[in-house]
């Protein structure tokens, strides 16, 4: 193994993230994981429609203008898969 830093956590973007209500960061962890609505909804037992319901809440919260860039919003945050 290489000796490697530690990541370096954006906090603002942390700070946003930590906003989110627990099923909205679910989400949103699940999206930047590469899942599509219907394989969140069945991961969690809720529909498809409250999965996405629940990531357009969460880019509102973090700023994000869509879900790539929630993606990208949400490793620098740390919140990794």
């Amino acid at each position: 193994m290489t000796d490697s830093p530690p990541p370096v956590i954006d906090r603002e973007l942390l700070r946003r993230f930590g906003a989110l209500t627990p099923r909205e960061r679910d989400v949103a962890v699940l999206v930047a994981s590469g899942l599509g609505n219907d394989e969140i909804a069945a991961r969690m037992s809720v529909s498809p429609f409250t999965v996405k319901t629940h990531a357009v809440r969460a880019m509102t919260e973090v700023g994000a203008r869509d879900r790539a860039q929630l993606v990208s919003f949400a490793f620098p945050a740390g919140l990794y898969p």
